[in-house]
């Protein structure tokens, strides 16, 4: 009688079908609304931000892999596409183009490259090029040019202040709140995008279906974009009820800034979060507490950066305290 010998062969056992590249590509037509979105407030200044962030993550990745790594190429993986949309995503249209370089460069060498490569990175790569750039060049990375319909020239377009840092500004020089409200646009034109901000922010409706396509897609699971909104509605709804004239309502909170972008596009990057459910929950809400705290107690308008970016430094210890219990695993007493 012949010996069958059971070989096992390296993890994963199971493939679902997706590869990198499907994955990529299917990030990239859920975030093109927004970019559409973008084209159309903020004209030519939004398709040069979006082309230079590409080219240059394409070019930093392909060079580093090529001269430095001396390894395999794979910049048509998708995933440097995806870093350098989500970082034209992350600034003003106005941003000059050397510092666009410079944010790719970050992104890509030192919070990609630097860790292996795709796969290995800890942080957000786009993340960490914007946080780079806002502590760098924080008056250019914080000068907001206003929406302007079919704006089909390069020109010095008006700038004005996000609604949140409008609001933080106001309640900090003592003005009502309500009076404040009345000063930026109302909840129909906010969930829209016709307000100032980050390129790929300002359109919760263009987001939402992005969002909705990787839903169906299963590229993305609900659990981190609905704990991390779910957790700034009720973070913020419970502060309202507090103090109504002190603090904004749940949905301002939800349609101003970068909460949106960050949900369901920065948070759910699957190789900087968590791989269980129960993990991406604590994930989220730990990023939507955040990044409240940050709003209305802390220093700048907006949060959503800082909380995806500490919450990434937990991910191991969120990973380590909810894995599963192996097959067959006996527990052990005392």
């Amino acid at each position: 009688m012949t010996n069958r010998l059971l070989t096992v062969s390296m993890s994963p056992h199971v493939h679902s079908g997706n590869s990198v590249n499907k994955i990529m590509y299917g990030v990239v037509i859920a975030m093109l609304p927004a970019l559409a979105v973008s084209l159309f407030y903020f004209g030519l200044g939004a398709l040069q931000m979006t082309l230079i962030a590409v080219a240059s993550c394409l070019l930093f990745e392909w060079l580093i892999q090529k001269y430095l790594l001396k390894g395999k190429t794979s910049i048509t993986d998708g995933s440097a596409l995806v870093t350098g949309i989500l970082l034209a995503f992350n600034v003003p249209s106005s941003l000059p183009w050397w510092m666009m370089v410079i944010g790719s460069l970050v992104a890509i060498g030192v919070a990609k490259m630097s860790f292996g490569g795709l796969g290995n990175n800890p942080f957000n790569p786009a993340l960490v090029g914007r946080v780079f750039l806002l502590i760098s060049f924080p008056v250019e990375m914080t000068s907001w040019p206003k929406p302007i319909i079919n704006n089909l020239v390069l020109v010095d377009a008006q700038t004005g202040a996000t609604p949140l840092a409008l609001i933080k500004e106001g309640l900090k020089n003592g003005e009502p709140l309500g009076d404040l409200m009345n000063k930026i646009p109302d909840i129909w034109h906010l969930f829209l995008g016709e307000m100032g901000g980050s390129l790929g922010e300002v359109s919760a409706l263009a987001l939402l279906i992005g969002g909705i396509y990787m839903l169906m897609k299963k590229i993305i699971t609900w659990h981190i974009p609905f704990s991390v909104l779910g957790s700034v509605a009720l973070f913020t709804g419970i502060l309202h009820i507090i103090e109504p004239n002190a603090y904004a309502d749940p949905g301002f909170h939800l349609l101003a800034g970068g909460i949106m972008l960050g949900a369901i596009f920065m948070a759910t990057d699957m190789v900087t979060s968590p791989m269980t459910p129960l993990g991406q929950i604590i994930f989220g809400t730990g990023i939507g507490v955040i990044t409240v705290l940050i709003r209305v107690f802390g220093a700048y308008p907006e949060g959503v950066s800082f909380a995806i970016l500490i919450m990434n430094a937990f991910v191991p210890l969120i990973d380590k305290a909810c894995k599963p219990k192996r097959f067959g695993e006996v527990k052990k007493n005392g």
